[in-house]
């Protein structure tokens, strides 16, 4: 007996009752896609051991990025500290890991300017997503940082570059307010240069 995930047991039993018009190359790509991505339970999971801890705001954070972008290919657990007075930098590293295989270790750095004040350091759960190779994260991803996806001590922005969605997820220590824009470069190695 053929055993057949949820999803394409669904999809068949429609096409043998006639009641829905889903060729085989859909249900093949729908598949595809599904076991190339990470589901809500399994980045929920893992942010909660990765962090340590759960809360409320944290699993709201979580439930937007998916409502916002749905499915994550891949994610990158790090580390960064960052601070600023207008004119601000952070600094971070971390490991990069694809569904459909491959990592490698990551280093990020940015500028900011905005109405932003403090300094804070944290560890940070980044959530990406539609990131074909991992060597395509070697670049820089444009931003808006400030408390509007602030909820609850967890902490969320999004960085684009093209069809390549990052979503920064932080629950760390320290006192930073306000809202700035900036950049984040991602690098194979350190840099102590932010641009």
């Amino acid at each position: 007996m053929i055993h057949l995930p949820k999803t394409r047991r669904v999809a068949i039993s429609q096409l043998l009752a006639g009641s829905a018009a889903i060729t085989w190359p859909a249900l093949a790509l729908a598949a595809t896609k599904e076991e190339a991505t990470y589901d809500q339970g399994t980045i929920s999971h893992d942010v909660t051991e990765f962090f340590g801890s759960t809360t409320e705001g944290l699993a709201k954070v979580i439930e937007k990025a998916f409502a916002e972008n749905g499915r994550p290919n891949g994610f990158i657990k790090g580390e960064e500290a960052s601070a600023a007075v207008t004119i601000g930098v952070r600094y971070g590293n971390g490991t990069l890991t694809l569904k459909s295989g491959g990592s490698s270790k990551v280093y990020w750095s940015g500028p900011s300017i905005g109405l932003d004040l403090g300094a804070n350091a944290a560890k940070v759960y980044i959530l990406v997503y539609h990131l074909p190779r991992v060597d395509d994260i070697f670049k820089r991803y444009a931003g808006v940082d400030g408390s509007l996806y602030y909820i609850g001590g967890a902490g969320i922005n999004y960085q684009r570059r093209g069809s390549v969605v990052l979503a920064p997820i932080r629950l760390g220590v320290g006192v930073r307010a306000g809202a700035s824009v900036g950049y984040m470069h991602y690098r194979r190695e350190k840099s102590w240069l932010p641009l």
